[in-house]
C-alpha cells in the first residue's frame, strides 16, 4: 500500500506492449540462491488512555513528524488511514532481520509513548469505519477507482494492517528452492498462512463471519487488481500477462492533483493507444497491483494479518522464512500443501475455495489444520539451521501449542472475548501486549515475551 515506486523498472521512456512484457519478465523475478529476507510490519496507532477512541489527525501528524527524525534502519511510511508501516532493509539472516526491526520498533514505541500513543497489531480495525488520514492525489484516485466496486476498497486502504514477508525469488533451476517451485508454493502455502495467522474477525464492533476479515476484503475487490495470475504457466510469462491485462487505476497528471481515473482500460490497451504510457507509468501501475504474492525482484507475501503483541510479527516471519529458505522444510511444505491445491478448483487466489475457507474458518478447517501442524513442525526443525535463537524457537513453539495444535488462530481469542455478551463488547480492548479482557480483569498474553535478539 505504501509503495511509491517499484523495483521492476529502472529508466523512464515510452514503452510499447512488447517492451513492457520484456521488462516485467526480465526484472520482476531476479533469480539466484536465497540469501536475503525482509519484512514489512503495519500497525494501528492508538490512544493509550482511551484505546477505543480514534487518534485525532493533528496528533497523528505531530507523532509522525517526530518519528521521521529517528535514525531508523527500516523505512517508515504512512498508510492512507494513518497506519504506520516499517519496511526492513534486506537482511542476510533471520536474526539480522528480527534484530533490526525490533530495535526500530523500540525507538518508535518510545516516541509514541511520550505522546500518550501506542501500537496495536490486528488485521482489521475492529471498531471504526474507514477514515482517510492521507489526502494525496494517489489516494484520491485510488479511492475513486475502488469505490466503483464496493466499500471493501476503502476498508482495505484505511482499516487493514498486515505482516508482509519478503523472500528472494530463488534459483533459476528447478528444485525445492527454485523460483518456479517457490512461486507455486507461495500461493498454496499462502492459504495455510492465512488460516494460521488470521486475526481480524471484527468490524465496527461486530463479528463479520470471517476469521480474517482483512483477507475477505481482497476476495471481494476487483480481481484484476487483487487476484493472482494462473499458476499453470511459467511465472515470468504469467506475471507479465497479468500486468498487461490488469486495469489501469489512474493516469497521473504531471504537475496537477486532478488525476484521471479511466474505466475499463487495461495497461495493454493503454500501450496501444495514441498516448501510450512511459516507464514511469509502468512503475506506478505495478505499485497499484495487490495480489497475494507480488514479484518485485523478490517475492512479497501479502496474505498475513497483523499479529497481537509487541513481538507477534516475529512468529509468521520465522515460520515463513523456515518453510521457504530451508530446503528440507520447503520440501515438506510442498508435499503437504500439494493435496490442498485440488480444493482451489483451478481458480486463482484469493478467490478460490481453499483461500476462502482459510479466511472464513481459519484452522477450524480440518485439512488446513492438518497441513498447518505438519508445516509448523517442519519450520520448528528448520529454525536452528537458520540460526534462530532459543527465544524465537520458543515463540514459535508457544504459538503452535496455543493455536495450531488446537485448531485455533489469534482471531479465536477475540471471538471468545466478544462472546462475553453484547453489553461487554465495549469493555474489550486490544493491548499492545495481548488481549485484555477488562470484564474479567485478566490478561491473556499472546505469542510470549521478549523473543528478540
Amino acid at each position: 500500500m505504501s509503495d511509491s515506486e517499484s523495483d521492476c523498472t529502472e529508466s523512464r521512456s515510452a514503452v510499447t506492449e512488447a517492451e513492457v512484457e520484456a521488462l516485467v519478465r526480465g526484472i520482476c523475478f531476479k533469480t539466484g540462491p536465497p540469501r536475503f529476507l525482509g519484512v514489512e510490519v503495519e500497525w494501528f496507532i492508538r490512544e493509550l488512555r482511551f484505546p477505543r477512541l480514534p487518534v485525532r489527525p493533528e496528533r497523528l501528524e505531530a507523532a509522525y513528524a517526530t518519528l521521521r527524525t529517528l535514525p531508523l534502519r527500516s523505512t517508515l511510511t504512512v498508510e492512507p488511514g494513518g497506519q504506520l508501516e516499517l519496511s526492513s532493509p534486506a537482511a542476510a539472516s533471520l536474526m539480522e532481520c528480527i534484530g533490526s526491526v525490533s530495535t526500530d520498533l523500540d525507538a518508535v514505541r518510545a516516541v509514541l509513548r511520550e505522546a500518550g500513543l501506542g501500537l496495536t497489531g490486528i488485521g482489521q480495525e475492529p471498531w471504526h469505519p474507514p477514515t482517510r488520514f492521507l489526502h494525496e492525489p494517489r489516494y484520491d484516485a485510488m479511492e475513486r477507482y475502488l469505490d466503483r466496486t464496493g466499500p471493501e476498497g476503502r476498508a482495505m486502504m484505511c482499516n487493514s494492517a498486515s505482516v508482509q514477508v519478503c523472500l528472494d525469488a530463488g534459483y533459476e533451476e528447478p528444485g525445492p528452492l527454485g523460483h518456479g517451485r517457490r512461486w507455486w508454493l507461495a500461493h498454496q502455502l499462502g492459504a495455510v498462512l492465512v488460516a494460521a495467522f488470521a486475526h481480524s474477525p471484527l468490524a465496527r464492533g461486530r463479528h463479520t463471519g470471517w476469521r480474517s476479515t482483512r483477507q475477505s476484503l481482497w476476495t471481494a475487490m476487483d480481481p484484476g487488481r487483487s487476484g493472482a495470475p494462473p499458476l499453470d504457466d511459467d511465472p515470468r510469462a504469467a506475471w507479465a500477462r497479468h500486468v498487461l491485462d490488469a486495469p489501469v487505476m489512474c493516469v497521473r497528471a504531471r504537475g496537477s492533483d486532478a488525476w484521471d481515473v479511466p474505466e475499463g482500460m487495461t495497461f495493454r490497451a493503454w500501450t496501444r493507444s495514441g498516448t501510450p504510457p512511459d516507464r514511469e507509468d509502468l512503475d506506478y501501475h505495478l505499485t497499484t497491483l495487490f495480489p497475494p504474492v507480488r514479484p518485485r525482484g523478490h517475492l512479497e507475501l501479502r496474505m498475513i494479518d497483523a499479529q497481537p503483541g509487541d513481538d507477534g510479527w516475529i512468529v509468521p516471519l520465522a515460520v515463513t522464512a523456515a518453510l521457504f529458505d530451508d530446503a528440507e522444510a520447503a520440501e515438506v511444505a510442498y508435499r503437504t500443501v500439494k493435496p490442498l491445491a485440488e480444493r482451489a478448483d483451478s481458480l486463482t487466489a484469493p478467490r478460490n475455495p481453499l483461500w476462502i475457507a482459510a479466511a472464513r474458518s481459519g484452522l477450524a478447517d480440518p485439512e488446513l489444520r492438518e497441513a498447518a501442524v505438519t508445516c509448523f513442525a517442519a519450520a520448528a526443525e528448520a529454525l536452528p539451521r537458520l540460526g534462530a535463537t532459543d527465544e524465537v524457537q520458543d515463540a514459535v513453539a508457544q504459538f503452535t501449542d496455543r493455536y495450531v495444535a488446537r485448531g485455533r488462530c489469534p482471531a479465536d481469542d477475540l471471538l471468545d472475548a466478544v462472546g462475553l455478551g453484547a453489553t461487554e463488547v465495549e469493555a474489550i480492548d486490544l493491548d499492545t501486549t495481548g488481549l485484555i479482557d477488562r470484564a474479567h480483569g485478566t490478561q491473556h498474553p499472546l505469542h510470549g515475551k521478549d523473543i528478540r535478539t
